[in-house]
């Protein structure tokens, strides 16, 4: 049963990374099986094999919020989504979600990364249709604070 729910939600957080990757409100979204990601190329040496050539990468992504999105806009964001509950666990069959700013949490700077707050998704095994539609709900929520 692992194995079928690690396929499961690795294509789920895939079709989502895919999605918010064409999304205006995140500036960068950081999944290792997209092409664009930092570390792609290093992800594609251990993940990609014979026996997956579209490799593994597990449930998990994170999304930099484009820089215009306040800090209180972006915690509106993840307390506007239904389907996602915050916390820092995964691997569970239940989608979470939490915001880090990483500046405060790094003592160097990422050149790899944009500038904003970054955002981290599990994926659970929830239907990939209305994970994406409380996403694209909660930033429209998020764009109406201020």
């Amino acid at each position: 049963a692992m194995p079928l729910r690690y396929r499961a939600q690795d294509l789920a957080a895939r079709t989502l990374a895919t999605w918010c990757g064409s999304q205006p409100a995140f500036s960068q979204v950081l999944h290792p099986a997209l092409s664009n990601a930092p570390g792609h190329a290093h992800w594609q040496q251990l993940c990609v094999t014979p026996e997956a050539p579209e490799g593994l990468a597990a449930g998990i992504f994170s999304v930099v919020m484009d820089e215009r999105f306040t800090s209180a806009q972006v915690d509106a964001f993840c307390d506007a989504l239904r389907r996602f509950k915050i916390g820092y666990s995964w691997g569970g069959p239940m989608s979470l979600v939490m915001p880090y700013n990483m500046a405060s949490s790094r003592a160097r700077a990422n050149p790899h990364l944009k500038q904003g707050r970054v955002v981290r998704f599990c994926i659970g095994l929830e239907d990939v249709q209305d994970l994406q539609t409380d996403i694209a709900e909660a930033l429209r929520i998020a764009q109406l604070q201020s």
